[in-house]
C-alpha cells in the first residue's frame, strides 16, 4: 500500500488548457476564427465558461400570419441567398409575417445576439431616469467614486452615447483591441494567467483616459467602445440596489421567452450587458416586440421607461455609420437609431430593428466569416434591409 501511495504522489495529473477558450489565431478563441465561428456561434452559450440562463414564467403567444410582400424584396432575396445567413423574422404584436432559415440553422436553435444585448440597458437606465435614481448630467464619478480616469468626468448620458474618448479600444480589424483583451472577464477566452481572476468591475476600474486627451468626443462621430455599457451597469445596480441579475430577469419575464436568454456573466455573476446575450430566433424577435411595445410585458409586467425610448429616438446621439447619401446610423442610449427605427448591430453580423410608429420588428441572424467578422458593405446591406422592412405599413 506504501508503494502505491509513493507511485501515485510521483505521477502528476495531466492537464491541458481548454482549447475552445484558448487564443489560436489572430488574437482570437478558437470558436472566433473564420473556419469555426459559425459553429462558435451557435455553440457560445455553451462554450463561454462563465453565464446564467433566465426563463420566463409566462411565453408570449405568436401566430403565423405570412406576408408575401417581405420574401420578395431585393434586399431580402440578396441577404437570405447569401452564405452568411442563418435566419431571418419579421412580425408585428404577435403575428410572424415572415420567417427563413438557412438548411444548416434550426428553429430551436440558440446563436449570439452579441452587442444587441446592449439594447437592455436602454430599458433598465429609462425606469431609473423615471424614478428619479439616475441623471443622465452627472458624472460616472459621482456614482462610481472607484472608477478610473477613463470615465471618472465622463457624463452620463455622454457614455450612453458612445461619446466620450478614452485608451479603450473596440477596433475589429486590430487583433489586440480592447475589445478582445475585455474577454477573460466574460469568459470568452482564457486569460494568460489562469490565476486571474478579474471581477467586471474591477477590470472597469482599470481603464485610464488616453494621455494628454481629455474625454470629450469633438468629433460628430461616435466612438464605439463596449466597456461604456458595462459602466452603466454597474451604475444601475449601485443606484439601485438590485443586482443587474434580477433587472434581466424582469426583461425575460415582461418579453414572454418561450426558450429563454443565455447570457454570459464575469466569474462572479454579474451579467455581460455589453455583449453576453444568446436567443433563439422566435425569442429574437420577442425582444424587439418588447420594445416595439415601449416595454409593456406579458401578464401586465411593465420595464423601461416609453418617454425615454420616444426621447432616445428623438434627441439622437453621434453619428455610428453612413448608411446612403444624407441617410446615418446614430448612437443613442444604448441603442442605434434611424428615424423611428430603433435597434443595435451585434459583431459578425447580427441586427434587431424596431420600428416605434409601425409596431413592426426584424431580427436577423447571420455569421460573417472574414477575418475580422466584419465587412462593411454586408453590413450596410443588413441594415438598409432591416429598416425597409420595418418601416413599411403591412
Amino acid at each position: 500500500t506504501k508503494k502505491i501511495i509513493k507511485i501515485l504522489k510521483k505521477k502528476k495529473l495531466v492537464s491541458v488548457r481548454n482549447p475552445e477558450l484558448t487564443t489560436v489565431k489572430d488574437n482570437k478563441a478558437l470558436w472566433n476564427i473564420p473556419k469555426t465561428r459559425r459553429l462558435g456561434y451557435r455553440n457560445l452559450h455553451k462554450i463561454n465558461r462563465y453565464s446564467i440562463f433566465l426563463r420566463s414564467d409566462l411565453v408570449l403567444k405568436l401566430k403565423s400570419k405570412p406576408n408575401k410582400t417581405i420574401g420578395k424584396l431585393p434586399l431580402v432575396k440578396k441577404m437570405t441567398k447569401n452564405k452568411s445567413f442563418c435566419s431571418l423574422i419579421v412580425g408585428n404584436h404577435q403575428d410572424i409575417l415572415f420567417e427563413k432559415y438557412a438548411k444548416d440553422f434550426k428553429k430551436n436553435q440558440p446563436q449570439t445576439i452579441m452587442s444587441i444585448t446592449k439594447m437592455f440597458v436602454n430599458l433598465f437606465t429609462g425606469e431609473l431616469i423615471t424614478k428619479g435614481l439616475i441623471d443622465l448630467n452627472k458624472k460616472v464619478s459621482y456614482y462610481l467614486p472607484k472608477i478610473g480616469s477613463g470615465y471618472a468626468n465622463a457624463k452620463i448620458q455622454d457614455v450612453l452615447n458612445m461619446n466620450i474618448i478614452n485608451s479603450y479600444t473596440e477596433d475589429y480589424t486590430k487583433s489586440y483591441s480592447s475589445s478582445f483583451l475585455h474577454e477573460p472577464v466574460g469568459g470568452w477566452r482564457l486569460p494568460k494567467n489562469l490565476k486571474n481572476h478579474l471581477s467586471q468591475e474591477e477590470y472597469l476600474n482599470t481603464i485610464k483616459k488616453s494621455k494628454n486627451k481629455s474625454l470629450i468626443n469633438n468629433s460628430e462621430y461616435a466612438f464605439y467602445k463596449s466597456a461604456n455599457t458595462d459602466v452603466v451597469g454597474l451604475i444601475i445596480e449601485k443606484v439601485s440596489g438590485r443586482t443587474l441579475r434580477d433587472w434581466v430577469l424582469s426583461a425575460v419575464e415582461a418579453a414572454g421567452f418561450e426558450d429563454g436568454l443565455y447570457i454570459a456573466s464575469d466569474r462572479y455573476g454579474m451579467p455581460w450587458m455589453s455583449g453576453g446575450g444568446c436567443l433563439i430566433t422566435r425569442d429574437f424577435l420577442r425582444m424587439g416586440l418588447l420594445f416595439a411595445r415601449k416595454g409593456k410585458g406579458v401578464g401586465n409586467r411593465k420595464i423601461g421607461s416609453a418617454s425615454f425610448l420616444d426621447q432616445t429616438v428623438k434627441n439622437v446621439g453621434p453619428k455610428y455609420m453612413n448608411l446612403s447619401e444624407n441617410k446615418y446610423l446614430y448612437y443613442s442610449n444604448s441603442t442605434m437609431v434611424s428615424g423611428n427605427m430603433i435597434g443595435h448591430s451585434g459583431y459578425g453580423g447580427q441586427f434587431l430593428a424596431v420600428n416605434l410608429k409601425t409596431g413592426n420588428v426584424a431580427a436577423f441572424f447571420s455569421v460573417l466569416e472574414t477575418k475580422s467578422a466584419t465587412k462593411e458593405s454586408y453590413k450596410v446591406d443588413m441594415i438598409n434591409m432591416l429598416i425597409d422592412i420595418v418601416n413599411t405599413k403591412y
